[in-house]
C-alpha cells in the first residue's frame, strides 16, 4: 500500500490529502494534454509502432525554445505514431514515469488549426509521464529522448484523445494531432536541488545535507528548545523563477520531528517525486516555501501553530503540537 502524503493541509474534518504522491490533478486547466481520457481510464490500446513519417515541416520558429510555426498536413498521416528529433539534446535520457518541462504546441493534422501552446501561457508545462496522466502518445514519443530535444510527432486517436475526442479544444475523434514539443529537463526519484550552499551558522536550527546525489540530505537537529516562530532558509540557493503563493511546485522531501529526529514522511522512502499546489498544504510549508526560488534546497521548522498543533494526522507518527523539520527541494515550479 502507498504511503500517502502527510504534507497537506489539515482541516476542520482533519487531514486532507491527495490520492497519493504526485498525482495531483488541480492544473489540469492549464493544458489539454492532460485532460486526455486516459487520466481518467487509461488506454488499453497495445503499443504503437514507431515511425519516421510523415510529419508536417516547421517553417518558422526553427530553433530551440522558440514558438514554432507547423505547416499543415499532407496527405494521410500514420495511423501509428510518427516521431522525429529536430534537435538533439545532449541531456538526461526521459524515461517513462518522469516528470518533465517542457514548451509544446500542438495543432490538427488536417487543418494546422493551433489548439494549444505553453509558449503563449510563458508557462512551460510540468507532468509526469504516467499512464492516466498523459496522452500515451506523448509517453511513448518522448521516452528515450534527452533533454535539450525538439521532438515533432503526430497522435492519431488511439494514442491520442479517442473516439470521443476533446471538444473543449475543439478535437474530434478522427483527429490526428501534431505536437512539437521542446525538451527542456526531466526530472525522477534521484533528482535534487543543484543551487549553490548557503552558510548554516546558527547552532540552534537543525544542520541539513549539502548532497545533490538524488539521496535523502541528513538532518541534524540540535538538542535545545525549537523555535517558536516559522523557519525557511536556503541550504542550496537555485537560480530559477520564485515560488509564487498560487503556484503548484515538484518537488523532494524529507520530515523528521524535533523532539527526537525521528522520521515520519519522506519522497526519498517512497522514490517517487510529488507535486502540491501550496494552497494544499500545511501553512508552514505555504509560508516557508513562497517566495523561495526553483533549483533551491530549503530548511523549513514548522511550529505546532502552523502545522498540526493538537490534531495530527492518525497513525502518522507526528505527536500532538509537535514541531515537524523538513529539507524541501524544489525542483520545478508548475
Amino acid at each position: 500500500m502507498r504511503r500517502r502524503s502527510l504534507i497537506l493541509a489539515a482541516g476542520s474534518a482533519g487531514l486532507v490529502t491527495l490520492a497519493g504522491c504526485g498525482e495531483d490533478k488541480s492544473d489540469k486547466s492549464k493544458t489539454s494534454v492532460s485532460e486526455s481520457p486516459s487520466a481518467e481510464a487509461p488506454s488499453s490500446a497495445p503499443p504503437p509502432k514507431i515511425v519516421d513519417g510523415p510529419l508536417p515541416a516547421i517553417t518558422a520558429g526553427t530553433k530551440f525554445g522558440e514558438k514554432p510555426t507547423v505547416a499543415k498536413g499532407t496527405g494521410t498521416p500514420s495511423d501509428q505514431l510518427a516521431v522525429k528529433t529536430v534537435i538533439a539534446g545532449g541531456g538526461q535520457t526521459v524515461a517513462e514515469n518522469d516528470y518533465i518541462q517542457a514548451n509544446y504546441l500542438g495543432q490538427i493534422w488536417d487543418t494546422a488549426k493551433v489548439f494549444d501552446n505553453s509558449w503563449d501561457r510563458k508557462t512551460p508545462l510540468v507532468i509526469q509521464l504516467a499512464q492516466g496522466s498523459i496522452i500515451d502518445g506523448w509517453r511513448y514519443a518522448l521516452t528515450g529522448k534527452k533533454a535539450g530535444s525538439r521532438v515533432e510527432f503526430s497522435v492519431p486517436p488511439t494514442w491520442g484523445y479517442g473516439k470521443s475526442g476533446n471538444s473543449q479544444a475543439g478535437i474530434k475523434g478522427t483527429d490526428t494531432l501534431v505536437f512539437v514539443v521542446d525538451l527542456q529537463e526531466t526530472f525522477n526519484a534521484k533528482s535534487s536541488a543543484k543551487g549553490k550552499a548557503v552558510a548554516q551558522d546558527d547552532a540552534k536550527l537543525p544542520k541539513v545535507g549539502t548532497n545533490t546525489d538524488g539521496n535523502a540530505p541528513s538532518i541534524e537537529v540540535p538538542k535545545v528548545d525549537p523555535p517558536k516562530d516559522l523557519v525557511a532558509n536556503y541550504v542550496l540557493e537555485g537560480d530559477g523563477a520564485a515560488v509564487g503563493a498560487q503556484d503548484s511546485v515538484l518537488v523532494q522531501y524529507k520530515g523528521v520531528l524535533w523532539d527526537n529526529g525521528k522520521e515520519f514522511d519522506s519522497t526519498y522512502g517512497r522514490k517517487s517525486l510529488t507535486s502540491f499546489g501550496l494552497s494544499q498544504v500545511v501553512k508552514g510549508w505555504a509560508q516557508g516555501l513562497t517566495g523561495k526560488k526553483v533549483g533551491s534546497r530549503v530548511l523549513i521548522v514548522v511550529p505546532p501553530s502552523l502545522g498540526y498543533g493538537d490534531n495530527p494526522p492518525q497513525g502518522s507518527g507526528i505527536g500532538k503540537d509537535s514541531t515537524m523539520v523538513f529539507t524541501v527541494d524544489i525542483l520545478a515550479k508548475m
